[in-house]
């Protein structure tokens, strides 16, 4: 933390009051004057404050000055410099919210977990290290929706993907309403940045947009698709009496290959965390952070400071011109009285 004045030439200003004092008056005005019969009584009263008064104003004027000259400098408070990165990628994360995200065949700390809750767990690491990266979030079921625009605050869109429950957006999978809604939000960031990481389990069964048709659209645009297909190839389901089912899983490998290929972006399988978070460790290495960054130093102003001091102190002087009369006046009339009983 640093002091410093952000306009130290109207320290100029201080030896005004000087000039004000040596230049010779262009008129000579006489005093104002109040008769009075008893002019001996007066002067006698005002002998004590008076002298200890001439001392103290010229003080206090100074001092007033002063601060009014060191506010209109305007003095500020200099913190220490924040480094900032210049904004890098804007980046959607879309992730699929269907009822089959929620089958258990992932370990997470050595217990089976939900593929959403393993989503969750590196999608959120990968969300807090895009640092100087917009990042927005889309959900997507039966239809798509975007719970979180394209911001710097990384916190928010990791909480926002925590609350996500499976169900949503509904129980099937709209892959090419997901990819359209997307690009409508990233048309405006600057080409060369754009970027769609869509995160699904499933084929796509749902929505108005074929996803073949949105990744043409997606190309055409400069939107770069990485896809995700999350989930192992059999899924083993248990029932009741400890009897269990092995069912084949749906994801459609092929249409999520072509979508990445139209659009300059790659596939990728996560069939464990593991490999999830390695496919988050390539994303970073693919799209790279931004590396460059901007400085600035924050500032408090703290005129107002020597501002209220500087009125605080005229307060003074006023209150010390006034107190001689005040004061002499009921001493004279004190004195009066006295003198008044006497010759009675």
């Amino acid at each position: 933390m640093t002091l410093q004045l952000a306009w130290p030439w109207l320290l100029a200003a201080l030896p005004l009051p000087l000039l004000a004092w040596w230049l010779p008056a262009a008129t000579a005005v006489p005093p104002a004057a109040l008769r009075f019969p008893f002019p001996g009584v007066l002067q006698a009263a005002h002998q004590g404050p008076a002298a200890r008064r001439s001392r103290l104003l010229p003080a206090l004027a100074a001092l007033a000055w002063l601060m009014l000259v060191l506010a209109a400098a305007r003095p500020q408070q200099v913190g220490e410099t924040v480094h900032v990165p210049v904004t890098g990628r804007s980046l959607m994360l879309a992730v699929d919210l269907s009822g089959s995200m929620q089958t258990p065949d992932m370990q997470l700390g050595g217990r089976d977990v939900s593929r959403l809750e393993a989503v969750k767990s590196v999608a959120g690491d990968f969300i807090e290290r895009r640092a100087g990266d917009r990042i927005g979030l889309i959900l997507f079921g039966d239809q798509a929706y975007v719970q979180a625009p394209l911001t710097l605050d990384r916190a928010t869109v990791h909480t926002l993907l925590d609350e996500a429950q499976i169900g949503l957006a509904g129980q099937q999978t709209a892959i090419g309403d997901a990819i359209g809604l997307a690009i409508k939000r990233l048309r405006s960031a600057p080409a060369g940045n754009r970027v769609l990481v869509l995160l699904t389990d499933g084929a796509s069964n749902a929505g108005s947009v074929d996803p073949l048709k949105a990744a043409d659209l997606a190309a055409q645009e400069g939107v770069r698709i990485y896809t995700i297909g999350v989930g192992s190839d059999e899924v083993v389901l248990r029932g009741p009496f400890g009897l269990t089912q092995t069912v084949q899983g749906d994801l459609d490998e092929d249409v999520l290959k072509t979508i990445a290929s139209k659009t300059g972006g790659q596939y990728f399988r996560a069939a464990d965390i593991a490999s999830l978070k390695k496919i988050y460790a390539d994303l970073d290495r693919i799209e790279p952070m931004s590396k460059d960054a901007q400085s600035w130093r924050p500032i408090d102003e703290l005129y107002m400071w020597p501002l209220g001091a500087a009125l605080l102190l005229s307060v003074l002087i006023a209150l010390r011109l006034a107190g001689p009369g005040i004061v002499g006046i009921g001493a004279a009339q004190t004195t009066l009285r006295g003198t008044g009983q006497r010759r009675a």
